[in-house]
């Protein structure tokens, strides 16, 4: 049997990032006020992110030494052939009010290819998986992007961000609603983008959003069968960089209306 380092590492990251989410569900704060400091406008920073950031990076070194890393919270502290690209808790503003809708998202890329992930929902009981041309998967079932055809009857989610002025988000609202889609936030990028491969949403649109956010729901959207702005290269590689995911059948009248190309 032939070595498939890549499948070596994706049941590698099962592991690591079930530890992870099970280390954040026992620090999530209680549901009240918001607990955790501001890293800017509705950006919330808790001990969380860091400890669980920490166990990661830590646990991946010690099984891929070779392997590059790169966190939200450290930034790329190794280079490698792969390098893992993880957000500790996607969704910090609902994990800081004691919510149930965040996740950890730790994403592999081959170069700069994305070729595995793992979006870890434990408050949700949900963990999805994709490797490439293996398909994508939501606790263990293979899942694929919405068979909807009609705007009229699809459901868009928007994530908002201090980085887009209130201007710019209301227009790109007006331009999902004149669809008459249904519009959504909320308030974890990586999970919506997920929502978008299983086909609970058929569309997702945010106008700044880091690799961190997007690395390990990128290959599950290619193998659900969604189509994908080219976020990686657009700028996402560097920097913050629009996305927009959507289920085929809708893909081309949600890109025109949002002005994103596929």
């Amino acid at each position: 049997m032939s070595f498939d380092p890549i499948a070596v590492r994706l049941e590698a990251a099962r592991s690591v990032v079930s530890d992870a989410a099970a280390l954040a569900l026992s620090m999530r704060p209680p549901p009240g006020g918001p607990t955790g400091t501001l890293k800017g406008r509705q950006d919330y920073l808790t001990e969380a992110d860091g400890a669980v950031e920490a166990l990661v990076s830590q646990r991946i070194q010690e099984l891929f030494p070779e392997d590059g890393f790169q966190g939200e919270e450290g930034g790329l502290t190794r280079q490698g052939r792969f390098r893992w690209v993880i957000d500790p808790i996607d969704g910090t503003s609902n994990f800081a009010r004691g919510r149930d809708r965040w996740c950890v998202s730790l994403g592999l890329l081959e170069q700069d290819t994305p070729v595995a992930g793992v979006i870890n929902a434990p408050a949700l009981q949900e963990v999805f998986t994709a490797r490439k041309g293996y398909g994508a998967f939501l606790n263990g079932k293979r899942i694929q992007a919405s068979p909807i055809s009609n705007p009229q009857e699809s459901m868009i989610e928007m994530g908002w961000s201090s980085r887009v002025s209130t201007e710019l988000f209301q227009e790109k609202i007006n331009a999902i609603m004149s669809l008459g889609a249904m519009p959504r936030s909320g308030g974890s990028g990586a999970l919506a983008l997920a929502d978008v491969a299983c086909g609970r949403s058929d569309g997702y649109l945010e106008i700044v959003i880091q690799l961190w956010d997007v690395a390990a729901a990128l290959i599950i959207l290619e193998e659900a069968g969604a189509r994908t702005s080219p976020f990686l290269q657009t700028g996402g590689l560097t920097g913050g960089a629009t996305i927009l995911a959507a289920a085929p059948g809708i893909s081309e009248a949600l890109s025109q209306a949002v002005n994103v190309k596929f």
